[in-house]
């Protein structure tokens, strides 16, 4: 796995996929993040990825996965990932800081665009309100979210509580006090002190949450 850029989000993706276990190369042209992540990343390389040279020295083109996690230049950004895309690189993930530039990375051949900020401030919005624990959003619109259980289907099994049907999210998990999640089936019985887990739109969840009060 290859990783360009060591900011925040580059840092924090390699640090993570080499935690995970995966074979990581990090590089950035900046000495100093080199050496800084240098004891926490298995390999960091100094090297400019604007040149595409560069990028064939440190053998960018050997991986089947690369994530450019330049973001304060967008002309970097662009550069490197026209490179990569060159080398034959298979899946290109990459960073962007709009939505004009995330344009642009798709245009010439990035897989996958990637707007954290926009996504960790959707993801905060829905949990300042207090009814979410932790909320993740896929790309259409599908959500998957820990929360506590609105009092309409609470003190009944889920079966009685026509929550699909009613609410058009499903129950997925139920973790009791001091228990570990199970799966709910239709003759769980959720209680106040339970944590549920629950799919469905993102809009339909947040009318299921808003039962709460």
């Amino acid at each position: 796995m290859l990783v360009v850029g060591l900011g925040r989000f580059g840092a924090a993706t390699a640090g993570q996929l080499d935690r995970l276990g995966r074979e990581v190369l990090a590089v950035d042209a900046d000495a100093t993040l080199v050496q800084k992540w240098s004891e926490r990343i298995t390999h960091a390389v100094q090297a400019d990825a604007r040149n595409i040279e560069a990028l064939r020295q440190v053998g960018a083109q050997d991986f089947a996965i690369a994530v450019v996690a330049v973001g304060s230049s967008i002309e970097a950004s662009v550069l490197i990932t026209a490179n990569l895309v060159d080398l034959k690189v298979p899946q290109i993930w990459a960073k962007a800081i709009s939505q004009s530039h995330g344009k642009i990375l798709a245009r010439i051949g990035a897989n996958h665009v990637i707007y954290p900020e926009a996504e960790a401030g959707e993801r905060v919005a829905h949990l300042v309100s207090g009814r979410m624990l932790d909320f993740i959003e896929f790309d259409d619109g599908f959500a998957l979210v820990k929360m506590f259980p609105p009092k309409p289907i609470r003190g009944i099994p889920l079966s009685d509580s026509l929550v699909r049907k009613k609410y058009g999210v499903t129950v997925v998990g139920v973790k009791a006090p001091g228990k570990d999640f199970t799966y709910a089936e239709g003759d769980t019985v959720v209680s106040n002190h339970d944590l549920i887990i629950v799919s469905g739109t993102s809009a339909n969840i947040e009318k299921f949450a808003a039962l709460q009060s």
